[in-house]
């Protein structure tokens, strides 16, 4: 049986906590910032976790990720 490929464009984007969560970056925070809040934009530069729902997911993506 051959190896499971991680999938890179993924593993680029996320990161792992030493806890075992996955660290992400906010969605549109890029393009069209200026019909945005400043309140809007601020959230939005911080990071966020991934949800439990979408780890199972992801791990089929990454393998061996933790």
């Amino acid at each position: 049986m051959g190896k499971i490929k991680t999938h890179k464009a993924t593993a680029k984007r996320l990161t792992w906590t030493a806890g075992g969560k996955v660290k992400m970056g906010h969605p549109g925070h890029r393009h069209k910032t200026g019909l945005k809040t400043a309140k809007r934009k601020r959230a939005l530069r911080k990071a966020s976790y991934v949800s439990t729902t979408r780890m199972n997911d992801l791990n089929r993506l990454i393998p061996y990720s933790k």
